[in-house]
């Protein structure tokens, strides 16, 4: 179900994910949901006053971009140009160009990628070899012959080899695979026709995601959408569609960075799932996935939910068929969410959370320590009240 974007200060580390094996949902990412216990506490956040009115409030796309060129960091490069960005994405997209609006964007650009249009990754040449010789050894291919077909020359003139070794961004491996894939039989043999390059650009945007939402892009499209998505304008864009795009009924836009990292509406299903956790006794992944899409066998959610098919009064075709919903608005009102919602608070005595932060851990060879959606939540909204703080003193 999710588009799991790559983190923070770690977009680095979690490449991936980027070269990640074929998935059933291509826009999935790599990351792991870890059991949570119905018991466990979960995040409960209500709204901060740093969003309180002032930094609702409109302001002028004139003055607004003034403000963003003053606010960015001094090394930030050409900042009249991300500023015109950022207000170009909240106005395209019918967003209030307000404070609050314009440092949710600026919090997920500087956690993602500090503000870089193409950030450099660190070691990304042994990256590619290794997955490269990874997909080849699923095939019986030798390394060295692997070694010999890329050893000619690429469109750009230089063997792709030799682009390989000097990679630095995504960007760049992007436009390999786009090649190897388009001119090589190794290519096709190994990637078949999907570059396996699923994020990019300064908000660590999937390409899928960007694919599926480019209606209204105000900019031309050169060459394709994917593109677009390593550039810093489309990037942005993009990413704003990501945090902003969808309705969501959330306390605080905690929950829409969360959603950033986990999948629209990941927070409001992981409450969900918690409150079935509770009342079915079984312990489930509170990752926000309500179905499983590597199987047509029904989730461990799904099952728990079917044990409480009598007291929600519903039958399992037509709890499935709910869940079924569990990507849009509508699972938010649904006679199968209000009904266990409802048991729940019930039960409980007080009303249940209607979103909590999902319960992923984040996988990666490259990730040492413990990285999780909520962990990225929190430090975006971190990074997004101490800039509403400063736009408010900016004049």
């Amino acid at each position: 179900m999710r588009a799991v974007c790559l983190h923070p200060y770690f977009a680095p580390l979690l490449l991936l994910g980027l070269l990640a094996g074929c998935a059933s949902d291509p826009t999935a990412g790599t990351r792991s949901a870890a059991p949570s216990s119905a018991s466990a506490p979960q995040a409960s956040v209500t709204p901060k006053a740093a969003k309180a009115a002032p930094a609702m409030q409109p302001r002028p796309p004139t003055e607004m971009t003034s403000r963003i060129v003053r606010f960015l960091p001094k090394q930030v490069v050409d900042k009249r140009g991300w500023a015109s960005d950022v207000v170009t994405a909240l106005t395209s997209q019918g967003l209030t160009v307000n404070d609050h609006n314009v440092c949710s964007v600026l919090a997920v650009a500087e956690q993602e990628a500090t503000y870089q249009a193409d950030p450099v990754v660190p070691n990304l040449s042994n990256i590619a070899w290794q997955e490269i010789n990874a997909r080849a050894g699923k095939l019986l291919i030798p390394e060295l012959m692997v070694r010999a077909a890329l050893s000619i020359n690429s469109p750009t003139g230089k063997s792709y080899a030799e682009r390989i070794d000097a990679l630095r961004t995504e960007r760049e491996m992007s436009e390999i695979f786009e090649d190897m894939i388009g001119m090589l039989p190794l290519g096709k043999s190994l990637f078949g026709s999907l570059n396996p390059v699923r994020t990019g650009g300064p908000m660590q945007v999937s390409v899928a995601f960007a694919e599926a939402n480019a209606a209204g892009y105000p900019y031309p499209i050169t060459t394709s959408i994917r593109h677009e998505v390593f550039t810093r304008r489309g990037g942005i864009w993009f990413g704003t569609k990501h945090i902003f795009g969808y309705p969501a009924d959330y306390p605080d836009t905690l929950y829409r960075f969360a959603d950033f990292n986990a999948g629209w509406y990941a927070s409001r299903n992981a409450a969900f799932q918690a409150a079935v956790s509770r009342l079915s006794g079984k312990t489930l992944a509170l990752d926000g996935d309500l179905i499983r899409y590597d199987s047509d066998l029904p989730s461990n959610t799904e099952l728990a939910v079917y044990t409480l098919a009598d007291r929600v009064k519903m039958s399992k075709a037509a709890i499935h068929q709910s869940l079924r919903q569990g990507d849009s608005a509508e699972f938010g009102q649904s006679d199968l969410f209000l009904r266990v919602l409802t048991l729940a608070d019930q039960q409980a005595g007080k009303r249940q959370p209607r979103a909590i932060l999902p319960g992923i851990v984040l996988k990666s060879p490259k990730i040492t320590r413990n990285l999780t959606t909520a962990w990225f939540a929190k430090r975006v909204d971190d990074r997004e009240q101490r800039c509403v703080r400063r736009m408010a003193s900016i004049r």
